[in-house]
């Protein structure tokens, strides 16, 4: 069956309710996130129907152009929020673009790999398949940037001494730091280890679930997440390990010295 159910405005507010309890929650219990939660909920409703906009208008113009402004603009986006999720940035433009060139390296490569191979839309830019494509390649591998560089910063901060240590007794940055790189690499990967561990048992994902509900067989649905989250396990290692191995030599020198001046403020 070849069709979908049209949500209505009214549909969508009474759904909004359980957001409303949640706030209501918050204030009963005294969490003190009824406010951002709200104000979430509000910017997520905004953001998504400048989408649907763009979006509508995004795919009436088959534009390479326009496909790698629309790519850039998310990339963008997706940077800032890993620099406003550290509590220790990096000094100067590291902060911000960092994050923002491995998310762009890794999910670059992995959309236009899909694109150019399993998917093979005419033409391969098409941005009815790339835009949604990336966006979720990208959503993914920024959370693993930003849970890979958070406990990079932290953890060597926690283990400056021992680090220290390592070094004067001859050891290099990169086996000094090892530790604390492989934790950071385990953090960065373990959200989407976990996604496809119990994905089709505990879980089904948003696109298949969307899919289903647009009238894609079940079948044909698993096949498309399946290919999805290959990709988006592709793009968060990629983003993930270049980032993490970029963070750590820049928070070191050639003199292989522990460089935590240079983040931000805050006790070193």
């Amino acid at each position: 069956m070849d069709s979908y159910i049209a949500l209505g405005y009214g549909d969508l507010a009474l759904a909004s309710l359980l957001v409303l309890a949640n706030a209501g929650l918050s204030l009963a219990l005294d969490l003190g996130i009824h406010r951002r939660l709200l104000i979430a909920a509000v910017r997520m409703v905004v953001q998504l129907s400048l989408m649907g906009v763009a979006l509508t208008a995004l795919f009436s113009h088959v534009s390479p152009l326009w496909t790698a402004l629309a790519a850039l603009v998310m990339v963008g986006f997706a940077g800032n929020e890993v620099a406003s999720r550290q509590e220790r940035r990096l000094t100067g433009l590291w902060a911000y673009g960092l994050g923002t060139g491995c998310m762009m390296l890794a999910a670059t490569l992995v959309t236009v790999f899909a694109l150019t191979t399993a998917l093979r839309p005419q033409p391969w830019y098409d941005p009815r398949y790339a835009v949604p494509l990336l966006g979720m390649i990208l959503g993914n591998t920024m959370t693993g940037i930003s849970l890979g560089l958070h406990t990079l910063t932290s953890g060597l901060i926690t283990r400056r001494a021992a680090v220290e240590a390592r070094l004067m007794l001859g050891e290099t940055r990169r086996e000094a730091m090892g530790p604390v790189i492989r934790q950071a690499l385990r953090s960065a990967l373990m959200p989407i280890i976990n996604s496809m561990s119990a994905t089709g048992v505990v879980a089904l994902p948003g696109m298949m679930t969307g899919q289903i509900l647009g009238g894609v067989t079940p079948v044909e649905a698993v096949k498309y997440q399946i290919l999805i989250l290959f990709l988006i396990a592709g793009g968060t290692g990629l983003g993930a390990v270049s980032a993490v191995l970029s963070g750590a030599w820049r928070l070191s020198d050639s003199r292989h010295r522990l460089r935590l001046d240079r983040l931000t403020s805050g006790k070193a």
